[in-house]
This record gives C-alpha cells, sequence and structure tokens, in this order.
C-alpha cells in the first residue's frame, strides 16, 4: 500500500511526463498556417518543465529537511511561473550537490536560453498576448514571433545545411512557376506581416520542415537535462525514506535517451 507522500508524487510525475510529452509533439506540427498549435505546445511545455523543475527544488529541499517538502510559499512566491529561474536554482542544485549528467550539463547556449525565455514569458503573460494587444496591457510579445526569430531562425542557420537551404529555395521557386497564376495565398508569417506569395509560402513551409525535427530534438534535451537531475536527486532523497519516493526513471524514462534515438521519433505524448 503506498503511502499519501509517493501516491502525490508519483500523480505529479506521471501528469507532468503527459504535458512535456504533447507538447514535444505539437511542436513539430506547428506553422504559420496553424498558429493554434504553438500555443498548444508553449501551454503544454511551460506547465510540464515547470513541474518538473519545481520536483527537482522539492526534492532538494526534502535531503536537506530530514525527509520534510517546503510549504506551500516556498515555490510559489520565490520563483511563480518563471521557468528560466527554475533553471538558474536547479543548476545551483547541481553545482552544490557536484553532480555530473550523462548528457548536457547545462543549458546555456543561446537556442536552449531563448527557449527557456520564450516559455518563461509565455507562463508569466505572454500566453495572453492577443489579449494584451486588445486590453493595452504593457505585455504585448508574440510568443509566435519570438519563437520563429530566436529559435528557428537560429536552427534553419546553424542546423540545416547549405545543400538543403539551396533545395527548399530552388523548390519554392519552381512551384511558384508553377502554380501562381491561378493560385491564391492569403496567410500571416509568424511575425504577424501577411503572405500572399506562392514562393514566399512555399519557402516557409520547407523551412518549417526542416527545422522541426530540431525544434523537437532541443526541446526534449531541455526535458532530459531537468530528468537527470531528478533521477539523481530521487536516489539521495530515497535514502531519507524509500517509502516516500517514487521510481521517476519509469515515468520519465522515455526521454532519457541518445540524441539519435530522439531525432528519429515524431511523437512522445504516448511514451
Amino acid at each position: 500500500m503506498y503511502n499519501e507522500t509517493f501516491t502525490a508524487l508519483a500523480k505529479e510525475a506521471q501528469f507532468t511526463k503527459e504535458m512535456l510529452g504533447a507538447g514535444a509533439t505539437q511542436i513539430r506540427k506547428a506553422n504559420y498556417a496553424q498558429k493554434g498549435i504553438y500555443f498548444q505546445s508553449f501551454t503544454s511545455l511551460s506547465t510540464g518543465l515547470e513541474r518538473i523543475g519545481k520536483l527537482c527544488l522539492m526534492l532538494d529541499y526534502y535531503i536537506d529537511n530530514n525527509g520534510e517538502f517546503p510549504d506551500f510559499n516556498y515555490l510559489k512566491k520565490d520563483i511563480g511561473h518563471k521557468i528560466d529561474l527554475l533553471y538558474q536554482r536547479s543548476l545551483d542544485v547541481k553545482r552544490k550537490r557536484k553532480l555530473e549528467f550523462y548528457f548536457l550539463q547545462d543549458l546555456n547556449g543561446d537556442i536552449y536560453q531563448n527557449i527557456l525565455r520564450i516559455l518563461s514569458s509565455f507562463a508569466v503573460g505572454d500566453r495572453y498576448s492577443n489579449i494584451n494587444i486588445l486590453t493595452s496591457s504593457k505585455q504585448q510579445n508574440d510568443p509566435v514571433s519570438d519563437w520563429f526569430f530566436e529559435v528557428d531562425m537560429l536552427l534553419f542557420e546553424k542546423r540545416v545545411t547549405e545543400k538543403k537551404k539551396q533545395k527548399i529555395a530552388h523548390n519554392a521557386h519552381v512551384i511558384s512557376e508553377m502554380t501562381q497564376r491561378f493560385t491564391m495565398v492569403r496567410h500571416s508569417s509568424e511575425a504577424g506581416t501577411e503572405i500572399y506569395d506562392v514562393e514566399e509560402a512555399s519557402f516557409r513551409t520547407g523551412m518549417q520542415q526542416a527545422v522541426a525535427p530540431y525544434r523537437q530534438l532541443y526541446v526534449i534535451q531541455i526535458i532530459r537535462f531537468w530528468f537527470e537531475l531528478l533521477r539523481t536527486l530521487q536516489y539521495t532523497a530515497m535514502e531519507q525514506n524509500n517509502e516516500d519516493i517514487p521510481f521517476f526513471g519509469e515515468i520519465f524514462g522515455g526521454f532519457y535517451n541518445e540524441d539519435s534515438y530522439i531525432r528519429t521519433r515524431k511523437t512522445w505524448d504516448t511514451i
């Protein structure tokens, strides 16, 4: 019979895993013609990363306080929904305990930091970006535009080969030449500008398809970083009270894989 603490931790971890899996799946699908998928992904990822980060900090507190968890205000007032701050606190725990991970030792690269910042801003207000404009809120960032310029453009520049870029441009031009006389395009880009041109629409589709696997890879690498911290703290916490702490590896283990495997899988909401 599991005790109340074990059950609560296991249920929280299961819910968190499902949110992260859904967000990692959706981020691969989002594009300029389906912007709602960005919001679905950002909602799931920001919720999931906040919760796995807080699980780590709660276990760290548990270890240092003789098997006691912090009170409600410990994380609510100090961190709230700030995922970028959660990351810094998680790094502090890693340094304090002198932990070495099998995969990434930190998430200090520019693309990782941009993803964390965008998701953190989304969690604390940018999720209402359209309503913020209508209500003249001071916070009027567009998370989809930010993602396009600060994540997708960097991925396209750094991870997509020149040969692939030229092929995308060539295909877009050919499609335009073949269809522009009888094709009407009416879309808005991720940045909010109007798309009337077949060639631009085709190029953006090709670009999205090229960066989509890398989007997903970087997101799962971020999840994997927090799981490594959680997994390490789990074993130390079990020394306090083995009956309180579930094996988080059984819940989040699907994310603990090599990059070569991660890039072959498109769906993560059923792991």
